[in-house]
């Protein structure tokens, strides 16, 4: 099988190194390596497949900043089911025991 992905890959990883550009690789998928480029305010994922063809994705930053409570945010959305479930039950197992203290502090009963 005659492979041209891994010249276009190479010219575009020795293009990058020219031009000072930082880059990681990655290889999630069987047939592809990516390169993540991360850029002020952008990030491309560029993935070269085996037959050749290349797929550019690039996301683009709104500017907006947030602080760390945007944290919460990222794992509400993206948590696997099975932590989130093991969070509850963590969380409420803590809520038992912090609850009756924090009652006993501020006298509520």
């Amino acid at each position: 099988m005659k492979n041209h992905g891994f010249g276009k890959l190479v010219t575009f990883l020795n293009k990058l190194k020219q031009e000072r550009i930082n880059y990681t690789l990655a290889h999630h998928r069987d047939e592809t390596i990516m390169v993540n480029v991360a850029v002020a305010g952008e990030r491309w994922e560029v993935k070269f497949f085996e037959d050749g063809s290349i797929e550019v994705k690039r996301f683009v930053s709104s500017g907006e900043i947030n602080g760390e409570e945007a944290f919460s945010e990222l794992f509400a959305m993206y948590s696997e089911p099975e932590n989130n479930s093991a969070k509850l039950t963590q969380n409420a197992k803590l809520q038992q025991i912090i609850m009756p203290i924090s009652w006993d502090i501020w006298n509520i009963r």
